[in-house]
């Protein structure tokens, strides 16, 4: 058991099944943890319906109600920390992120020394591909703003498509993470880097999503843009230890 992938759904019957075929079609020993916040769509059956096609491969960890993205992931680490993963990954459930690429982040941790993955749009050969206008802007409007009030080295900032090695994850002190909506993953990129971790940013195309529908909303980026204030004060007043696991 060395790689998982997590994968929060909440209304996701379109995708759930492609992206788990897509995900165990590379033939890379990838695992599956969907994360399913009581989808009312019918999304935990659906991968209820596929867990005798993966028996040990494929798996579901259901919670009452929509709590947000940062928790399920959150949720997945302490799952994958228990279960002995060594690498941890972010992915989206609608083909946003390019299940291929699983592979080009898990060699630059696994073979290329980097302690967290990102899959960025923004370092040379990333790109986005049929986005509105509107959400390119504040996405690369976003990555700049953090940039310049927390100093952090890292171009694409807000991405959702990560590889975490475990000892990156056993070192934060995950109940401490504030956030759950976009400022989720700059306050996880944030705190790995404070913490002295190597972040390496890959190269990948980000798609927007054919089916279903986005979870953006006025209220997750208002996180986002107070969340990164906070997040850089706080830090000004916080001594940043690798915590030791026992």
């Amino acid at each position: 058991m060395e790689k998982l992938v997590i994968i929060p759904t909440y209304n996701e019957k379109d995708n759930i099944q492609n992206i788990i075929d897509a995900v165990f079609s590379l033939q890379q020993d990838f695992h599956i943890l969907i994360v399913d916040d009581g989808s009312p769509d019918g999304t935990g059956a659906i991968v209820k319906s596929l867990q005798t096609k993966h028996p040990g491969e494929l798996f579901i960890e259901e919670r009452s109600g929509k709590l947000g993205l940062g928790t399920a992931y959150i949720h997945g680490f302490k799952w994958a920390l228990a279960k002995g993963y060594r690498y941890i990954f972010e992915m989206d459930a609608d083909f946003s992120h390019n299940p291929k690429d699983l592979v080009r982040l898990y060699d630059a941790c696994a073979k290329g020394g980097a302690d967290v993955a990102v899959g960025s749009r923004y370092v040379s050969g990333g790109k986005t591909e049929n986005w509105p206008w509107d959400r390119a802007v504040l996405s690369k409007g976003a990555s700049i703003y953090v940039g310049l009030i927390t100093w952090m080295p890292v171009k694409d900032p807000t991405a959702g498509f990560v590889c975490y090695t475990s000892a990156v994850l056993e070192a934060i002190n995950l109940d401490q993470i504030q956030f759950v909506g976009y400022a989720f993953q700059i306050e996880m990129k944030f705190t790995a880097w404070k913490l002295g971790f190597k972040i390496a940013e890959v190269p990948i195309t980000f798609k927007d999503r054919k089916e279903g529908y986005s979870k953006m909303s006025k209220g997750i980026i208002k996180e986002g843009v107070l969340g990164v204030l906070k997040i850089q004060w706080q830090s000004l007043f916080r001594k940043y230890k690798k915590r030791v696991s026992n």
